[in-house]
């Protein structure tokens, strides 16, 4: 079995929250009251995503390049994307979090050619317009559904290895044959007895994967 490595973004392959990043200086303070109306409960996350980026007047340009001058991905990113297209292991990019984004830190780095799971969007006079490609509807509510994702890979043959830090990456984590967390997501996985591998950057991943038998037994 080859392995497959896919990655969760904001907090994980990114250092840092990108989403929150452009919320604090493009959006409508209100956006913060958004934020905790959904940690109490009351809204989904895809409904906290799409009320709160309403209210962002920037351009897609104009957020792009504040991405790319404030956010940085995590160390050994690069090493373990060119190891993996090196060995023909497939790399992706799987998140609840908007394309645009992703895509401006990934090209400011040079990664063009990764492919990205992600909610899609477009811009427009009256604001972003979503597209949900990737979602089932038992997870509707966050728009994209991780675990579809990782069941694609496993059902080409494929070792899937997820890493993430957060709840939204629990189904993948359930479905996943190797799983990298840290944050919240070691912490789910701990109480529901996932087991995990800890992760702190992405040279963990790469020394796993250098390691990997090629009959595919198992990740130390």
């Amino acid at each position: 079995m080859t392995p497959a490595v896919l990655t969760d973004f904001d907090d994980t392959a990114a250092f840092q929250n990108v989403a929150e990043l452009l919320l604090n200086q493009f959006a409508d303070p209100s956006w913060h009251d958004v934020r905790k109306s959904f940690r109490a409960g009351k809204l989904t996350f895809k409904e906290y995503q799409e009320i709160t980026f309403r209210t962002v007047q920037a351009d897609r340009a104009t957020m792009q390049d504040y991405v790319k001058q404030h956010a940085k991905l995590r160390p050994y990113f690069g090493d373990l994307w060119r190891h993996c297209r090196n060995n023909n292991i497939p790399m992706a990019v799987v998140s609840i979090g908007l394309d645009f984004y992703i895509e401006a830190l990934l090209q400011s780095e040079g990664y063009t050619d990764i492919p990205i799971y992600s909610v899609s969007t477009s811009f427009s006079v009256q604001g972003l317009i979503y597209e949900y490609r990737h979602t089932r509807p038992e997870e509707a509510h966050l728009g994209i559904s991780k675990g579809s994702v990782v069941d694609r890979f496993r059902n080409q043959g494929h070792h899937v290895v997820f890493i993430g830090d957060g709840r939204s990456d629990l189904t993948a984590a359930s479905k996943a044959d190797t799983v990298f967390a840290h944050s919240v997501l070691a912490e789910e996985c701990d109480r529901q007895q996932i087991p995990f591998l800890p992760f702190n950057d992405f040279g963990d991943v790469l020394s796993a994967l250098r390691e990997y038998p090629l009959n595919g037994e198992s990740f130390s």
